[in-house]
């Protein structure tokens, strides 16, 4: 007791000794926990009394990676993947909380749907949003999936894994009109579908069936087109948009005169864009296949210099898990398209921190901060200070390993960088306060834990554009047409 007869504060944890990292400096600090927040951050001496203390010399202290760009696979395809193999690759990579896709099956395009996902997720050991689904046959049910709590929404506009129509550009303006009312982000696979269908079944008919023509199938015009139109239906709108998996030197042109004309975009790229290039196709064969393509030498260097400029805001991995049989299967057009990406995206940053190519803040930056205020977690995620939740990954910047495809936690047991030596990783990872990896292994007790990011997600006041001119606000919505079964 003290002199006025309270209890003395005591916090449930007390990280000591290591390295806090923001995204503007590193600084010798302590953390102290105490529930699912963080209650101070500073010299030893003025932390409070812990039941536990961590002991993080010679560690860096980091908020925890928020991938806005996951596919856990469930409902539908859980041979693939699901929220318990999902998350716990996710928390072996120090990511704290995942944005999940809505091309499972079936898709998230209704509020039914969005609830039956959160269900399944309710297994998760990270926190997680929900992305709802725009599409042409579903614009009457966005304000219900906005009701029943979408994070945020995606459009397919060009095909990937599940095959879901491309929207027209008439049903892409009604649904940002739409959703621009409510401030969330709408994320785009931005690739024009019909440039891409052409080619395909050109090269496929002229017996063009290699890895190398996928590539060819989609050349970097396709996500020019995509950014560029998406842009101009944001600007129109007000919409706030998001350009996922940016893979090529030419999409930074529309993304950066967008940004410069005021539009609301931020745009994210993934590891295997930043890491491999044309050259890998002939070692990793099918594997490789990942839409959009990885590109040539010149557009992974220009790929770099966007995230160090600001040009591009985020890292992301678009964690897309099939079966090694699924990645290995030819001609070309009948592999699946993606691979695991949750628990290597840390460590392989980590490596090129280590190399020079980014400063550690500007990692923090692109893999926590940029993502957290891009999709309205700020400031109780993305950041290590006193009232935001303890996502932590603590990192241990010397410690070197091998990037085994058997050894992911994913159910998927493949990856494009098996047997690449990384030096950094998350040695610990805390979701709300509780360690949901420690020492290197899994906390299988930790399944369940995470929470959905409702609650706290903010979005700031939406600046809406030509909102008298949208289409339900001068005539009535009418039920959509169905064909003829």
């Amino acid at each position: 007791m003290n002199a006025m007869g309270a209890a003395p504060f005591v916090a449930d944890l007390v990280i000591s000794g290591g390295t806090v990292v923001s995204g503007e400096a590193s600084i010798a600090a302590d953390v102290a926990i105490a529930g699912e927040h963080i209650v101070a951050v500073g010299r030893p001496e003025a932390m409070p009394p812990a039941r536990e203390r961590l002991e993080a010399r010679g560690l860096l202290v980091l908020p925890g990676a928020i991938d806005v760009h996951v596919h856990f696979r469930e409902p539908g395809y859980t041979h693939k993947e699901d929220w318990a193999t999902g998350s716990a690759a996710a928390a072996m990579g120090g990511v704290t909380t995942v944005f999940e896709m809505p091309n499972t099956n079936p898709p998230t395009r209704s509020a039914a749907e969005l609830a039956e996902k959160r269900a399944l997720a309710a297994k998760s050991s990270v926190d997680f949003g929900l992305y709802g689904l725009l599409a042409e046959d579903n614009l009457d049910e966005l304000e219900g999936l906005i009701a029943a709590g979408a994070n945020a929404f995606k459009c397919f506009m060009g095909n990937t894994f599940g095959d879901l129509p491309a929207p027209s550009t008439g049903a892409m303006l009604e649904g940002f009109e739409i959703i621009a009312r409510t401030g969330l982000r709408i994320s785009l696979h931005a690739e024009e579908a019909t440039i891409m269908a052409r080619r395909q079944a050109r090269l496929a008919a002229a017996g063009r069936n290699d890895p190398l023509d996928h590539l060819l199938a989609r050349p970097a015009v396709v996500a020019v087109e995509a950014v560029g139109r998406a842009a101009t239906l944001a600007e129109w709108t007000g919409a706030r948009i998001h350009i996922l998996h940016i893979s090529s030197a030419a999409e930074l042109r529309p993304l950066a005169e967008a940004k410069a004309r005021g539009v609301d975009v931020t745009g994210e790229t993934c590891p295997c864009y930043l890491l491999l290039s044309r050259e890998d196709y002939g070692r990793l064969g099918p594997l490789i296949r990942v839409n959009p393509p990885v590109r040539e030498a010149y557009d992974r260097d220009a790929l770099w210099h966007a995230l160090r400029s600001g040009v591009i805001d985020m890292i992301a991995t678009d964690h897309a898990p099939h079966t090694p049989e699924e990645k290995a299967r030819l001609p070309i057009w009948r592999a699946d398209c993606g691979f695991p990406g949750v628990e290597t995206q840390m460590p392989l940053m980590l490596t090129e921190v280590a190399r020079g190519r980014l400063t550690i803040e500007q990692y923090v930056r692109l893999a926590a901060e940029a993502p957290a205020k891009a999709f309205g977690l700020w400031p109780t995620k993305g950041r290590i200070a006193p009232g935001a939740h303890a996502d932590i990954a603590i990192v241990d910047p010397k410690r070197t390993e091998t990037i085994r495809a058997a050894d992911l936690h994913s159910r998927a047991k493949v990856t494009p960088f098996d047997g690449v030596t990384v030096t950094g990783v998350p040695v610990h990872t805390l979701v709300r306060g509780r360690l949901v990896q420690r020492d290197r292994r899994f906390v299988s007790d930790s399944s369940g834990w995470g929470r959905p990011v409702t609650e706290i997600q903010r979005m700031p006041t939406p600046v809406l554009r030509n909102a008298d001119l949208a289409i339900d606000r001068l005539a009535p919505r009418l039920p959509l047409a169905r064909s003829a079964a």
